[in-house]
């Protein structure tokens, strides 16, 4: 029951705390960190946190458009893209995710990688918290400076830096929607000096993002 009682406190408070503090690593910062010491690589890791008023309206369309396109309307899950998703996988189509920006918020703050069913059940418990103590603009901007868009990238700053040489403030439409078009293997594909597959992604997340309007947080 102490256990019990510990998680929850310790959960809920940690939830509350980075509701208002930066988050200054991520687990997978420190796994990737512990891989590349094993092979013997350099460790190394760029990670740069922007308030979300410094980060492009546009790139916050584009991971909207490319990752998530219910994000301002459901309460942490999509059932319908879990759905389609779970259809798809089922005929022996390409495996599809049906996870939600806040889902992948969840798990990249607070838990490792990994298909297990005790992580799914907690990334569906701390999915649930931030909804309800996070607000919506909270949620993108700790997913848009946690994730990881790069070898060693993590964060939009990180991430425009990388591949663009510029601020975060400043992306254009298709410079988004290139680092947006990665998310998916940001270790296997560029945002710059894509192949033919990543740029028809580009041009449909494009696409995607005129057609959602403004982006208004709640």
């Amino acid at each position: 029951m102490k256990v019990i009682l510990w998680f929850f406190a310790l959960s809920i408070g940690s939830v509350v705390f980075f509701k208002f503090v930066p988050v200054p690593f991520t687990p997978l910062m420190v796994i990737r960190a512990i891989e590349n010491k094993m092979d013997g690589k350099e460790v190394y890791f760029d990670h740069d946190w922007e308030p979300i008023e410094k980060i492009s309206m546009n790139l916050q369309k584009a991971v909207i458009s490319s990752e998530d396109g219910r994000f301002l309307k459901h309460s942490g899950f999509d059932f319908e893209a879990m759905h389609k998703a779970y259809k798809s996988n089922e005929r022996g189509r390409k495996v599809r995710g049906g996870s939600t920006i806040s889902q992948q918020t969840a798990k990249n703050v607070f838990l490792w990688q990994g298909k297990s069913y005790v992580r799914k059940g907690l990334e569906a418990y701390f999915t649930v918290l931030i909804e309800l103590i996070w607000s919506k603009e909270r949620i993108m901007e700790v997913y848009l400076n946690s994730i990881e868009m790069g070898d060693g990238v993590y964060g939009a700053e990180a991430a425009c830096q990388h591949w663009y040489r510029k601020g975060c403030a400043s992306l254009t439409e298709k410079e988004a929607a290139g680092i947006a078009a990665i998310l998916p293997n940001p270790r296997k594909f560029k945002a710059t000096g894509s192949s033919s597959y990543i740029n028809k992604r580009k041009n449909k997340i494009v696409k995607i993002m005129h057609s959602i309007g403004k982006v208004e947080y709640k």
